[in-house]
């Protein structure tokens, strides 16, 4: 039995053996690849982190591998764009980082993301796979092994590289500009960018995106609006060294965060761990007050800007050494010019990138980080060349400097170069790791991470005065925010104590931090933390800006544009002029039902939160209704009479006032727009529901039922004039009034909200009516009363079918767009 039973055993031994089964295993396992250096003979060889090659006759690009399961930097840029601020495909746009690895499975190699949002930082290796393996994980992309040699492999990477990396498509998708699709016939490397270092390998191509029925952008800026091309550069990055230590995160100190959800901290510790971004820097002497750092902090100037811009681009980002000079560095921060020959897209270099668009927009400041520390690598900054073109525009409108006979006074050049130095210093501050601080313009410009707007002073005689129109030199703040991320403690230091030391100082020299939330939102409650705003008190503020508005429109004509120049763009100069001070506007009205608070900690000895006083909130809602007074919004007789309609070749955009008058100016237009404003600001949801609390709870508070009486009181109810003033009012009534009925059908609006509106619409759709069946009340009177009654009825007996007046909205005023999370 024993002997059958090993005989039966041996025979299918011997038969597996030779099996076709067997054989296929056995030819899977001997399968021998050819050597790299056989295969990349007639290429062009690149050594470098990742050795690429280059072949010619083929247009191919082969990828060296040497290791495996080991992790690496990979982001992609955008070195050439589209030049449309609207669609946001910026020359110089950064794309994410990525913490990738290559891994094996026989011959296919996979590029991974690993997921750093989630980590057991501390915790075995048994947590940290449990983490791995609980949140997905992402491949990129996937190769075939063509060649191995010593370990290593090489994959053809072409079409990895030729791949829309940026989402080129997706984001001309999103901005409603087209369906396009990436073309490979029209699409190769461009080795001129293609380059390899021992740190870093930087591979570019030229894609080319076609597709039909492009968007009004794309055939504002292509030259073929169906044939789009763009170049994308793809970086593989060396982690860094070892020895960064990450800082945490403090909310007070006005620093980005990172951070991730540590699976491994203790229970009764925070899941969530944050930390600042910020560039590496050290002392080479910690101890010493003032020391040299071990390497400095260096950014490049694109040579592509040019004089006088350029001395002022350097003059303004330089200013942060002033910060790191006050946190006891030693030259640890430096700007130069951009060495000839080098790629600004190179992780190596910090730049400063002179861009260009269509139309003017944002500027902004972007960086790479290490993923899992926040340790910033790479800062870019991308300046639009427009910005200062604006800003002399600004000047040209305040000043009106082309008098006959005169040379044009080089007060508008000095003011547009002041603000370009604010501009080159705001965005490089982003990139050192800070984000923006909107409260500083109530601590006298003490950051210039705040927006700016020009600060004019009446002189004596009525004219405009634009010698301070900016702040010169780092800001008081901004020495605390480098010195909170930056300084390099002494070892017996307790940093723990420390930080919180530097912000505690600060704070006793009135220099807090709050941001955009606090400060973009219409009905966000602090009244201190604005946007483009100047003093200390946004009322008294907007009642001295609207007395030099006052004085620049007295004298507004012909001499803000210059000779040879048609009369009709005197508008260009006219709406910043009209509307400069539409900011403050925003600010004051904050005021309204606002609340003063500070990022308080436990213990930290701050007062979180206090109601804005009642008085000053009646304050605010007088002066702003008073900005909407005919003499307020009418303009000069004079002016109306020298703007002609536009001529051929200079046709309306969008930085002019829309109008309802064809191809004339409209003269009530403007005044459209600022009560546009007022009104879309002072009744938004949010501050409304907040009167409507604030009253209930301390009846000295002025509640919703007050401020809508003072918003009928300055129109509806308010006698009216007679001719173009008289106009001018009857606007303002019918904006009013539909942001009134707008506010009822929000479906944000509270119940309460919508109760104390319906009855003051009821009330005064009855009052209407009554006037206008008076036989005192003159015939335009009663048609404009008649008007107010039917838009309350119509809208109350269909309220799904209603629609507003269409209204003239304000030209824009901001940089064009909406990628305001980074810059200005």
């Amino acid at each position: 039995m024993k002997l059958n039973l090993w005989f039966c055993l041996l025979t299918i031994l011997v038969l597996t053996a030779f099996s076709p089964l067997s054989r296929a295993k056995d030819a899977e396992v001997s399968v021998e690849f050819p050597t790299i250096a056989s295969k990349v003979t007639n290429m062009t060889s690149m050594p470098g982190f990742f050795p690429v090659y280059w072949d010619a006759k083929a247009g191919k690009l082969w990828l060296e591998i040497s290791f495996f399961d080991e992790d690496f930097l990979y982001y992609d840029s955008l070195p050439a764009g589209l030049g449309s601020n609207d669609i946001g495909l910026d020359r110089g746009q950064l794309g994410r980082e990525r913490l990738v690895h290559f891994t094996r499975s026989g011959p296919k190699i996979l590029l991974g993301e690993s997921n750093v949002s989630f980590r057991a930082a501390n915790g075995s290796d048994a947590e940290k796979r449990a983490v791995r393996e609980s949140f997905t994980q992402s491949i990129i992309a996937g190769f075939e092994v063509a060649a191995e040699e010593g370990g290593r492999v090489l994959v053809d990477a072409t079409s990895f590289f030729l791949r829309d990396a940026h989402d080129v498509a997706g984001t001309l998708k999103r901005t409603r500009q087209g369906g396009f699709q990436l073309d490979p016939a029209r699409s190769a490397f461009y080795l001129a960018n293609t380059k390899n270092f021992p740190r870093n390998t930087e591979v570019e191509v030229t894609l080319t995106f076609s597709g039909s029925e492009p968007g009004e952008w794309v055939r504002d800026i292509a030259s073929d609006p169906n044939s789009l091309t763009v170049r994308t550069h793809h970086s593989f990055v060396q982690l860094p060294p070892l020895g960064y230590v990450p800082r945490v995160f403090d909310p007070r100190a006005g620093y980005f965060a990172m951070g991730y959800a540590d699976y491994a901290s203790p229970i009764g510790e925070p899941l969530v761990r944050q930390f600042i971004t910020r560039h590496r820097l050290a002392k080479k002497d910690p101890s010493a007050a003032r020391s040299e750092p071990v390497t400095s902090i260096v950014y490049y100037l694109d040579p592509a800007t040019p004089e006088p811009v350029r001395s002022a681009l350097l003059e303004g980002a330089r200013w942060w050494s002033q910060a790191f000079e006050a946190a006891g560095y030693i030259n640890a921060f430096r700007v130069e010019m951009l060495p000839e020959g080098v790629d600004p897209m190179d992780i190596r270099y910090n730049v400063i990138q002179w861009i260009h668009r269509a139309t003017r927009g944002w500027s902004y400041g972007s960086s790479i980080s290490d993923p899992r520390t926040g340790e910033i690598l790479k800062g870019v900054v991308s300046l639009g060349s427009l910005r200062v073109r604006q800003d002399y525009l600004i000047a040209e409108g305040l000043l009106a400097p082309y008098r006959d006979g005169q040379p044009a006074s080089l007060e508008m050049e000095r003011m547009a170069l002041a603000r370009l130095r604010q501009l080159a210093a705001h965005e490089v501050g982003h990139t050192l790791g800070l984000a923006h601080n909107y409260i500083s313009s109530a601590a006298r410009r003490s950051s210039v991470m705040d927006y700016p707007p020009p600060w004019a002073q009446l002189r004596a005689d009525g004219t405009v005065d634009l010698a301070e129109a900016y702040a010169t030199g780092i800001g008081e703040w901004d020495k605390v925010a480098i010195a909170y991320g930056y300084q390099d403690f002494a070892k017996d230091t307790d940093e723990a104590k420390a930080l919180p030391g530097i912000l505690d100082a600060a704070r006793a020299r009135g220099l807090i931090f709050l941001t955009d939330k606090d400060a973009r939102p219409a009905g966000s409650p602090h009244p201190q933390a604005h946007l483009w705003d100047t003093g200390t008190n946004a009322v008294d503020e907007l009642a001295r800006i609207l007395k030099v508005r006052s004085a620049v429109l007295a004298r507004f004509g012909e001499n803000v544009i210059k000779p040879g120049r048609p009369l009709a763009t005197i508008e260009e100069a006219l709406v910043p002029a009209y509307l400069m001070h539409r900011y403050q506007l925003e600010a004051a009205a904050k005021t309204i039902a606002g609340l003063s608070y500070t990022y308080a900690l436990r213990g930290d000895g701050q007062i979180p939160l206090t109601p804005v006083p009642p008085a000053e909130q009646r304050r605010a809602v007088q002066v702003i209704l008073g900005s909407l007074a005919p003499e307020a919004l009418a303009l000069p007789e004079d002016l109306l009479n020298r703007i002609p309609p536009r001529p051929e070749g200079f046709p309306r955009h969008r930085e002019l006032f829309a109008n309802h008058t064809a191809e004339a100016f409209d003269a009530l237009a403007p005044a459209e727009a600022v009560a546009e404003i007022v009104f879309t600001v002072v009744l938004d949801s949010g501050r409304v529901a907040r009167l409507i609390e604030q009253h209930a709870r301390n009846s000295q508070q002025p509640g919703l039922e007050e401020l809508v009486d003072r918003i009928l009181d300055s129109t509806w109810r308010k006698a009216e004039g007679a001719g173009y003033p008289g106009e001018v009012q009857r606007t303002v009534d019918y904006v009013g009034l539909a942001r009134l009925i707008d506010l009822f059908a929000n479906p944000a609006a509270t119940p309460q909200t919508k109760a104390i509106l319906g009855d003051k619409l009821n009330a005064l759709s009855e009052s209407l009516a009554k006037e206008a069946s008076s036989k005192r009340t003159s015939p335009t009177l009663r048609a404009h009363y008649m008007q107010g009654h039917r838009m309350i009825g119509d809208y109350f007996a269909h309220p799904g079918d209603y629609v507003p007046l269409k209204h003239a909205a304000p030209p824009p005023g901001a940089p064009i767009g909406d990628q305001y999370d980074c810059g200005f």
